[in-house]
């Protein structure tokens, strides 16, 4: 084989693999525009391999076909949820942790940190407490974490099996790729930013099996943020 041949060859490789990828990352952005819009999951283990192994890739390939970049990590965490869901829900609640992200909390938020995270006051301005007390009555440990940094201690300091999580799409796909030897479960803020974020209560409540009556007001952000006069107690 000469020189030439050799590179003719290497040419058409690089171009075959380079059109497989292109149809991988289509069809996995088609199958998890599915999964989002009608809650049907299909071929699982293929998505999580893309969103994986081409994380950044995928984000750049959404953007350039027009779809906002957000759905990657959007997949990564609706498919995670619904491969998780079963194992997850029968794990004992003195197995799990809560980990929720220190932007929920109040921007009047008294908090401590230490090596381990905030340490709640209970001060009813945010959605934390809340939370923080349901979680906690069920046997969940909890944390509320400023960064990763935090996520990777508590991973080696402590004995758990479950993590339910709550943060923005992109940190809470890449926590769950993180810590996906565990059965994990997210929510997702429905407003995110460094302060003044919001998520659906109700939502993490579920997942914690803390079943509430449809006309039971709940919180989702801090009080501060949302003009909502506290109350000693919320439930």
């Amino acid at each position: 084989m000469t020189i030439y041949e050799f590179y003719q060859i290497f040419g058409q490789l690089v171009f075959i693999a380079g059109i497989s990828l292109l149809i991988l990352l289509s069809v996995t952005l088609i199958l998890g525009r599915i999964l989002i819009r009608q809650e049907r999951l299909i071929f699982p283990k293929l998505l999580l391999f893309t969103v994986d192994v081409f994380y950044g890739l995928f984000k750049k390939f959404a953007g350039n076909v027009g779809v906002d970049e957000k759905i990657v990590d959007q997949i990564g965490v609706e498919v995670r949820n619904k491969v998780n869901e079963k194992s997850f829900n029968q794990i004992g609640d003195k197995d799990k942790v809560l980990i929720l992200p220190h932007c929920l909390r109040s921007p009047k938020c008294e908090a401590k940190l230490d090596s381990t995270g905030l340490h709640c006051t209970d001060c009813n301005r945010c959605v934390i407490g809340v939370l923080k007390n349901k979680a906690e009555d069920k046997g969940y440990n909890v944390f509320i974490i400023p960064g990763s940094t935090f996520l990777k201690k508590i991973a080696k300091e402590n004995k758990f099996k479950a993590v339910l999580g709550v943060a923005c799409y992109q940190d809470l796909n890449l926590a769950m790729m993180k810590l996906s030897k565990f059965h994990c479960q997210g929510v997702p803020l429905l407003k995110d930013g460094c302060v003044c974020t919001k998520v659906d209560t109700r939502a993490v409540l579920d997942k914690m099996g803390v079943e509430l009556s449809k006309n039971t007001s709940i919180p989702q952000g801090n009080v501060t943020c949302s003009k909502e006069r506290p109350s000693r107690k919320i439930f």
